[in-house]
């Protein structure tokens, strides 16, 4: 199976090249390389990113560079709050951290969403995780939204030495302005 088509012209960040587009199930490999790598995610099976790729590609996105995949988001639509995708997992491989490429990857998924009606974006996060903490309030705060935070797991409905989880849900995210006419 071909590459989607891009989404976005090519973007230099830090000096490299990077194309944005929705996955594709050939990806799986590289993206779970990247989660275990990342060494902060909790690594899915291989299976399930292959799987992710191909069901929920229109709510993940994809950063690839001339050598293949070396971002990602994936994400999902809420069943229960159809108007709320929640961002799963965030990663970016080693080489391109400190670029701003997991902010630009959330900013397309986010206008890309947020232009097929969704108003909400929810993510959890751990207390530790300083990074993901300064993305998804920086994401909150230059899109003029509001960040709430909410325990949503506690280490009772989590595996031994797994910090709780804390929701963060950011919105209402602003509609896309169309193009005039």
């Amino acid at each position: 199976m071909a590459a989607q088509p891009l989404e976005s012209p090519v973007r230099r960040t830090g000096g490299t090249e990077v194309r944005l587009r929705e996955p594709v199930p050939e990806d799986g490999p590289a993206l779970w390389r990247i989660a275990r790598d990342s060494r902060a995610l909790d690594v899915n099976s291989p299976y399930s990113y292959a799987l992710w790729c191909r069901d929920f590609a229109a709510t993940s996105v994809v950063a690839e560079d001339d050598d293949g995949p070396c971002g990602f988001v994936t994400g999902y639509v809420r069943p229960d709050a159809p108007g709320t995708f929640f961002v799963w997992q965030v990663a970016v491989d080693h080489a391109h951290r400190g670029r701003g490429l997991a902010r630009l990857m959330l900013d397309r998924l986010g206008a890309r969403l947020g232009g097929r009606g969704h108003r909400f974006l929810e993510a959890t996060v751990t207390p530790g995780n300083t990074a993901s903490t300064a993305m998804f309030t920086s994401f909150a705060r230059d899109h003029g939204c509001k960040l709430s935070r909410t325990p949503l797991f506690g280490v009772e409905h989590l595996p031994e030495d797994h910090e709780p989880e804390v929701l963060f849900r950011i919105g209402p995210l602003p509609v896309p302005r169309r193009a005039s006419r």
